[in-house]
């Protein structure tokens, strides 16, 4: 199965940005959605709401789902926990609505797990952090891989090089930490040897302090870099401007085309782990990805011109396309059915990954949903 084969439904859509929200049919399916579509998390969340903007448009057109339109509902938490946590309060309570797509990055999806679990209500989470989906949480199902599978992805490509001793710079918060801390507790089964330990604020205008600590440190022969939004581009410039040359790694968390925009040439060299729409023209016509990924690459791209698509916005097509799955599935919009019908989902083709979830695996997918790229002239050339 995948996604595009999901997409045979009528989208009827409200969009109710910042709190105004427009009234609709009362049998409509209603999606709440909370966005980071401003803030520190930008670059993932204003490429999801672009995805919505132009989906919503294209299959409103078409027919229905379950005989029904779909009403999204759309808030901008500004990269704010606390302000996640207030429109997914009113998404339930006020709105409510049948399912919930969002959180664009870790902070503000954990803000929020717990108020989903009490609700009862399916959630369909965007961001990266393992602990968004471990342990397994009842209503809630994650598509971004996580840091972990990030880590080991990382940890794989360090070790066929020989590069064994390293320096680990990370965010001090959400998915930075996390990454972390999954880094720190698997490097010792890969051999790696974590040789200077550094964090830095995603809010800082300026990490030399800590790149001079580590160029200070003997022996480090690679730099892994995890963090998300705005803050590995400062990181990556600052490397450029001190002229550190060390075998460079980041996350998943900068897989987007808002980064390589933000640093132009100075990520080149750099390593990360990322989806296949990231390289979804260079996928061989045998990968089972490449036409989802050719196909939401065009669609973006006329639409977002001169925007290129990337693995971010993809997390959000394929939570939207899983869940529309899912209720035509279950046959009805009730949330428990709609909760097993996800869980339920096997061999699911997404542009982000082949989704199997299970009830003891809420995220669906393994190590093979990452491909190894290297960043060179401002854009990303498969190496693995």
């Amino acid at each position: 199965m995948s996604w595009k084969r999901a997409a045979g439904f009528g989208l009827a859509v409200v969009m109710g940005l910042c709190g105004t929200n427009a009234a609709s049919a009362a049998d409509d399916i209603k999606i709440g959605m909370f966005l980071s579509v401003t803030g520190q998390m930008s670059p993932m969340g204003d490429p999801q709401k672009r995805t919505f903007d132009y989906m919503i448009d294209k299959v409103n057109a078409q027919g229905g789902v379950l005989g029904r339109k779909i009403q999204a509902i759309i808030y901008d938490d500004g990269s704010e926990p606390e302000k996640a946590t207030t429109f997914v309060k009113r998404l339930i309570e006020n709105d409510k609505v049948d399912l919930i797509i969002g959180g664009s990055g870790t902070p503000t999806s954990m803000a929020v797990l717990s108020l989903m679990e009490r609700a009862e209500m399916p959630y369909m989470s965007l961001g990266g952090g393992t602990a968004i989906g471990d342990p397994v949480r009842k209503w809630t199902f994650k598509f971004p891989q996580s840091d972990r599978l990030a880590a080991e992805k990382v940890m794989t490509d360090l070790k066929k090089r020989g590069l064994t001793k390293i320096a680990l710079l990370s965010e001090n918060v959400g998915f930075g930490k996390s990454g972390h801390d999954q880094t720190v507790k698997l490097a010792p089964n890969y051999g790696i040897e974590i040789l200077i330990d550094e964090v830095y604020s995603p809010k800082d205008p300026d990490v030399t302090p800590q790149l001079t600590k580590i160029r200070g440190t003997a022996g480090v022969q690679a730099l892994f870099i995890f963090g998300t939004g705005t803050g590995p581009a400062v990181v990556t410039k600052n490397l450029k401007q001190m002229g550190l040359n060390l075998p460079t790694y980041q996350s998943h968390g900068v897989a987007s085309k808002e980064f390589l925009r933000l640093v132009g040439t100075a990520a080149d060299g750099m390593r990360l782990p990322a989806g296949a729409q990231a390289v979804a023209d260079q996928l061989p016509a045998s990968d089972r990805q490449k036409k989802v990924t050719m196909d939401f690459k065009k669609e973006y791209e006329e639409h977002n011109k001169p925007l290129e698509a990337g693995p971010l916005p993809g997390h959000g097509i394929d939570a939207l396309m899983m869940a529309i799955d899912a209720f035509k599935r279950a046959g009805t919009t009730d949330k428990a059915k709609v909760r097993d019908a996800i869980e339920q989902t096997k061999d699911f083709v997404a542009t982000t990954g082949i989704y199997t979830y299970s009830p003891t695996d809420h995220m669906g997918l393994g190590l093979e949903s990452f491909k190894m790229v290297e960043i060179k002239n401002g854009d990303w050339i498969i190496v693995e």
